[in-house]
C-alpha cells in the first residue's frame, strides 16, 4: 500500500534524492560505509517491543564488523529486553550520525550469539561496567559472565550520505535552492540494495 498526496507528472518524486543519488562501484559502497560507522562508533539500534511491537531505540555501541563490513556485531546483556525484541522479530534497523550530517540506516536480521569464543575474541573489560557483579561469583561481568553475549546483524539493505562539499559549498547550495528551487546537491546518497548484499556475501565470509 503506497501513499500520494498529488501527481507531479513527469518530474522526480523526490527532488533532493534525484540531486544527490550517488552509485560508485559496490567496493567503494562499502567500504566507504564501514568507514562511516566504525568513525560513529555508536549507533541507535531500533527493534519492535516485544510486548507492545511499539518501535523502540536505544545506543549501542559497535563491537565489530563481519563479512567484509556488512555485518555488525554489538555487545549485549542476555537478559535485557532487547534479546527478547529480537528473539520475538529479528528485523531491526541500525543508524548513525556524526556531527557533519553523514549518516547511515542498515536494515538486517538480528540474532544472539552466546559462543564463548566470539565473546571473548571481542570482550573489553570496561563491559564489567554495565552489567556489573552481582557477587555470586558467577555473574561478575567478565567474558565468563553467561550474561554476556554478541547481537548480529546480518544486512539486509543500506542507505547513507556523505558530506559532498564543505560546509561553505553546502551552505551556498542551500542558500542558491531556496532562491531558484533547484535542489541543493550537498551529500552522496548510496544505497546498498539486497541484490548488492548478495553479491557481496558470494565473495566475502
Amino acid at each position: 500500500m503506497s501513499f500520494s498526496n498529488t501527481s507531479v507528472g513527469d518530474k522526480p518524486a523526490d527532488p533532493y534524492k534525484k540531486a544527490n543519488e550517488d552509485d560508485p562501484a559496490l567496493e567503494t559502497k562499502v567500504d566507504d560505509l564501514t568507514e562511516l560507522i566504525k568513525a560513529c562508533k555508536f549507533g541507535m539500534m531500533t527493534t519492535h517491543e516485544a510486548a507492545t511491537s511499539n518501535l523502540v531505540s536505544r545506543c549501542m555501541a559497535l563491537a565489530s564488523t563481519e563479512a567484509g563490513g556488512i555485518d555488525l556485531l554489538f555487545h549485549t546483556n542476555t537478559e535485557s529486553g532487547k534479546t527478547n525484541d529480537v528473539s520475538n522479530d529479528p528485523n531491526v534497523n541500525i543508524s548513525f550520525l556524526n556531527v557533519s550530517g553523514e549518516w547511515a540506516s542498515i536494515s538486517g536480521k538480528a540474532t544472539i550469539a552466546t559462543d564463548r569464543d566470539l565473546i571473548k575474541e571481542h570482550y573489553n573489560p570496561m563491559l564489567k561496567a554495565w552489567l556489573g557483579d552481582l557477587g555470586d561469583g558467577k555473574h561478575d561481568g567478565s567474558e565468563n559472565d553467561p550474561r554476556m553475549g554478541i547481537i548480529r546483524v546480518k544486512m539486509n539493505s543500506a542507505t547513507y550520505a556523505l558530506v559532498a562539499k564543505n560546509i561553505f559549498s553546502r551552505t551556498a547550495e542551500v542558500v542558491q535552492g531556496a532562491i531558484t528551487g533547484k535542489p541543493a546537491h550537498v551529500n552522496k546518497l548510496r544505497e546498498i540494495s539486497p541484490s548488492d548484499v548478495k553479491e557481496w556475501r558470494a565473495t566475502h565470509t
